[in-house]
């Protein structure tokens, strides 16, 4: 029977935040160690493309500063106007760039750059556009500087981002996939731990019934014994009889159907259940009921109460005092017990955990409140002060008239 439930991981609450914590922690690293690369590998490919980008225009530059000088060699015996310089320096450019020339003063022959700011450096950048600057010393044709300017740069840089930046939200989503499943993978051999623990107390909780149902009968039916030790034996019956009605019912899982129940009535019948219980430790309890409407399962709802009053019972001391209160679809039961730290009690409510080894227990009534309350959309909240007690608060809700 539990065969198909092994087979398939349904992951507890605790288990599913522990991995999203896992997870968490995963794909910060990643996302911190994908950024340095992403950006290191930006660095370097912008200075390997600035880097080729100057030699390119360098190269060009010269290029058309040897033609110039060509230019004039060929043509000493016959000097070119302005006009000629001008209208020959438009037809040579040959390159991808936009080119420029330049007199010693700065003004131009002929120019598709709208402004140059300086002439003394070979190569700079300036508004992510690139600039090449190379002087002609023997000012050939009176040309002192060749300029050209790249102005790609900005959209070549931008599209190199857009493609680094693809790439890195690709990889972490494929590393946020792996990690998933290694999370899942590592959670597995605890899964099939606890599945086994499972059927080992499934199994075991089945052998006791028959014991206790027999003590229980036996307890009845026993005269002539003092009460107080009959009162102890009856106590201690019906706790293992608690017991076992709550491991059985959270291993099970059965599902039933809901009622309209008077919690009232059924908190009552529960303290009843437990008075002898309640009477061994001498607790002081309290009752203030008012008649309210629940829609639950019935086994549902005696699970639910006595789980929050067997806790309340096993973490008081003698003599401490249980309040017990409903009104307006509010139940809260409170104790005067030892009471939980506010750093553990969230772990509460975790299967098997148990907040006081000395104390008892399996660490799994708690757990059956939570799961129950999830399951019919109840409120819980817990209260509590280490040393002074605590106050669980349900919220049940409205049934529709």
């Amino acid at each position: 029977m539990t065969t198909l439930k092994e087979k398939v991981i349904v992951l507890t609450s605790y288990e599913r935040k522990s991995l999203f914590r896992f997870l968490a922690l995963y794909l910060s690293s990643v996302f911190v160690l994908l950024s340095i690369i992403g950006y290191l590998f930006f660095e370097n490919s912008r200075a390997s493309m600035m880097s080729a980008m100057k030699f390119e225009m360098m190269y060009q530059a010269r290029m058309l500063s040897g033609e110039i000088a060509m230019k004039a060699m060929g043509d000493k015996g016959k000097p070119l106007t302005d006009l000629d310089k001008k209208n020959y320096l438009k037809d040579l450019k040959r390159c991808r760039f936009e080119a420029g020339y330049y007199d010693k003063s700065g003004k131009p022959f002929y120019t598709e750059i709208p402004e140059v700011s300086k002439f003394d450096k070979e190569f700079f950048v300036k508004d992510m556009k690139c600039y090449a600057v190379i002087e002609d010393k023997s000012e050939h044709l009176d040309v002192r500087y060749v300029v050209l300017k790249e102005s790609d740069l900005a959209q070549t840089l931008q599209s190199l981002r857009i493609r680094i930046i693809g790439y890195l939200v690709f990889s972490f989503i494929l590393m946020g996939i792996v990690g998933y499943f290694l999370g899942r993978l590592f959670l597995r051999p605890v899964r099939e731990q606890i599945e086994s623990l499972d059927k080992f107390i499934s199994d075991t909780t089945h052998e006791l019934n028959t014991p206790i149902s027999a003590i229980l009968m036996t307890v009845k039916s026993l005269t002539g014994i003092e009460p107080k030790k009959l009162k102890r034996l009856e106590a201690s019956a019906k706790r293992l009889s608690t017991m076992y009605s709550t491991l059985t019912y959270r291993l099970e899982g059965k599902e039933e159907s809901s009622e309209l129940l008077c919690l009232a009535g059924i908190v009552e019948e529960r303290v009843e259940y437990m008075k002898e219980l309640i009477d061994s430790k001498r607790i002081h309890l309290y009752l203030s009921l008012e008649p309210t409407k629940v829609f639950l399962p019935t086994i549902a709802s005696h699970r639910l109460i006595d789980n929050l009053l067997s806790n309340a019972i096993k973490y008081s001391d003698i003599g401490d005092s249980i309040s017990i209160r409903l009104k307006d679809n509010v139940l809260e039961v409170e104790d005067t017990g030892i009471g939980i730290d506010k750093k553990v009690q969230e772990d509460i409510f975790r299967r098997y955990h148990r907040a006081n080894e000395e104390r008892g227990g399996f660490g799994i009534g708690l757990n059956i409140v939570l799961a129950i309350c999830k399951q019919y959309k109840i409120k819980l909240e817990l209260e509590s002060i280490k040393g002074e007690g605590s106050t669980f608060i349900l919220t049940f809700p409205a049934v529709k008239k």
